[in-house]
C-alpha cells in the first residue's frame, strides 16, 4: 500500500501488444494509428477525449499531448474507428490540437460545439458505440474523468457511450520489453536494500547506537540513491510495533518510534531506476528483532503469505489456461483466505495494485473491496499482491509482491520472495 467495464477484450489484448502502453514515446499522429487499430479490434465506434482546464490528465498523456494542450476553454478530439479524426476547438484557442492529425473544426458559442459534436459523433452509424473516460456506477474511479454533464450531453446525441477502461489500459499499463528489464533491475536492487536494511537494524542495535524508524528510512533512502533509484522527493514506509497497523504510515523525525529488540518491523518500499520510462517495483516485508520470532506474529503472517500466494496461483493457473479473470476475481480469492481465518474484518484495503510509471498506475487493480474493478488481467501488465492483517494497538502484517503478466505465463519479480519473518538479529 502507498498513500498515493468492460467489453469482451478477451481476444483482443494480445493484438494490442505491439501497439499499446508504456514504450518510447510515439508521435501524436502516430498514437492516432495505434488508436484506430485498437478500436476496431474491439469494436468500438470511435474513442473521444473531451478536456477543459487539465479536467482528463489520461487523454493528454494518451495521445501524447504536452501541457500547452490545456486551456481556459473546452475542447473534444473524435478519434473514429476509421477515417479522419475531428478536432473541435475553441475560437480564441484553435491551436491547442494541432499536434495531432484530422480536420480542426472551432466553435465560439455552446450551440456551435453542439452542432459539431453532434455531427462528428454521428457521421456514421445509427447509434454509435464510444468510448470516453467514465466508469459506469463509479465501479473503477480512477477513469471517471469526464464529467455527468458531458457524459449526458453526448448521449443526447443519440450515442450509446462506453467506458475506455479496457483501452486506457492498454495505452497506459502495457509494458514494453524495454520498461520489464527496469522493473527487474530495480526490483532485484530492492531485495538486496531490504536486507541492508535489517542488518543495519541489527548493526546498531548490537553497538547500542539509538535508531528510530526515521533513521532507517533515510539509510534506505541512501541505499536507493546509491543504487541509482528514487527521486527528488522520497519516503518508504519504515513502521514499528504499533505502527505497523497503520498501512499507510511514515515516519517523521520528529515523532519516529525507536526500534529496539524484541520489536516488530515492517518495510514498504517501492522506487525506480532513475532513467526515462522505467517504472516502479513495490514490495513489502516484515521482520523482528530478535533471534527467534513469537508465535503471535507468525500466525498472523502465515495467514498473510497464504492470502497472497493463493492469490498469485489464482492468477498464474488462469493465465496458463487462457482464462479470462478480472482484478476484483483475484480479490475475491486472497480475501476469502483471510476472512476464513477469522481476519476479514482486519484486512481493510484492496488485494493490490496497478504499477507504471508511477507507483499506483493505470490498469488494473486487485480490487473487489474499495472499488469493483472488472477490468481484465491483460499481458503485459504488471500489478501487486499485498494482502495484510491489521490489528489496531498491536501490529499489522503485510507481505508484497509484484506480478508481471506474461503471454500464457505470470511472473513473481523480486525473487526470492518472503517466505517467514526476519529474524533480524539472526542476520550476520
Amino acid at each position: 500500500m502507498k498513500p498515493q467495464r468492460a467489453f469482451a477484450f478477451a481476444t483482443v489484448c494480445s493484438l494490442l501488444l505491439g501497439i499499446g502502453g508504456m514504450r518510447a514515446s510515439p508521435s501524436p499522429t502516430e498514437r492516432v494509428g495505434e488508436i484506430q487499430k485498437a478500436l476496431q479490434a474491439a469494436k468500438i465506434d470511435g474513442w473521444l477525449f473531451y478536456d477543459f482546464r487539465g479536467s482528463d490528465p489520461l487523454a493528454l498523456r494518451i495521445l501524447k499531448l504536452d501541457e500547452h494542450a490545456v486551456g481556459t476553454r473546452r475542447w473534444f478530439l473524435f478519434v473514429p474507428a476509421t477515417g479522419e479524426c475531428v478536432k473541435i476547438v475553441h475560437r480564441i484557442e484553435p491551436a491547442k490540437l494541432d499536434a495531432l492529425p484530422g480536420k480542426r473544426q472551432e466553435y465560439s458559442s455552446w450551440k456551435e460545439q453542439h452542432a459539431l459534436l453532434r455531427a462528428a459523433l454521428n457521421a456514421g452509424n445509427k447509434k454509435p458505440r464510444i468510448a470516453m473516460q467514465y466508469s459506469p456506477m463509479n465501479d473503477v474511479p480512477y477513469m471517471s474523468k469526464v464529467d455527468a454533464g458531458t457524459i449526458e450531453l453526448v448521449r443526447s446525441f443519440g450515442v450509446d457511450v462506453v467506458t475506455s477502461a479496457e483501452l486506457v489500459q492498454q495505452f497506459e499499463a502495457v509494458w514494453s520489453p524495454e520498461q520489464l528489464q527496469t522493473h527487474i533491475e530495480a526490483s532485484d536492487k530492492m531485495h538486496r536494500i531490504f536486507f541492508d536494511a535489517f542488518a543495519e537494524i541489527a548493526r546498531r542495535i548490537r553497538a547500542n547506537e539509538a535508531t528510530t524508524e526515521y533513521d532507517i528510512e533515510q539509510f534506505i533512502i541512501r541505499r536507493w540513491h546509491e543504487e541509482g533509484m528514487g527521486g527528488e522527493h522520497d519516503d518508504a514506509i519504515v513502521s514499528v510495533n504499533a505502527n505497523t497497523a497503520n498501512p499507510h504510515y511514515t515516519p517523521k523525525k520528529e515523532a519516529a518510534l525507536p526500534i529496539r529488540r524484541g520489536d516488530f518491523v515492517l518495510f514498504d518500499l517501492a522506487s525506480k531506476l532513475r532513467t526515462p520510462g522505467a517504472v516502479f517495483t513495490d514490495q513489502t516485508w516484515t521482520g523482528y528483532v530478535g533471534e527467534t520470532v513469537p508465535e503471535e506474529y507468525t500466525k498472523i503472517f502465515n495467514i498473510v503469505r497464504d492470502a497472497r500466494d493463493a492469490a498469485v496461483e489464482f492468477v498464474r493457473q488462469n493465465v496458463r489456461a487462457g482464462k479470462s479473470i478480472r482484478g476484483a476475481d483475484v480479490d475475491d480469492v486472497s480475501r476469502g483466505v483471510i476472512t476464513r481465518a477469522g481476519y476479514g474484518e482486519n484486512f481493510t484495503h484492496r488485494t493490490g495494485h496497478s504499477i507504471g510509471e508511477e507507483v499506483h498506475g493505470n490498469g488494473v487493480n486487485i480490487d473487489n473491496f474499495e472499488t469493483r474493478d472488472s477490468r481484465r488481467i491483460t499481458t503485459g501488465v504488471c500489478f501487486s499482491i499485498e494482502p495484510g492483517i491489521y490489528l489496531p494497538g498491536k501490529f499489522g502484517v503485510r507481505s508484497e509482491i509484484d506480478v508481471y503478466v506474461r503471454d500464457k505465463d505470470i511472473e513473481v519479480t523480486g525473487q526470492p520472495i518472503q517466505t517467514a519473518i526476519v529474524p533480524i538479529l539472526k542476520l550476520q
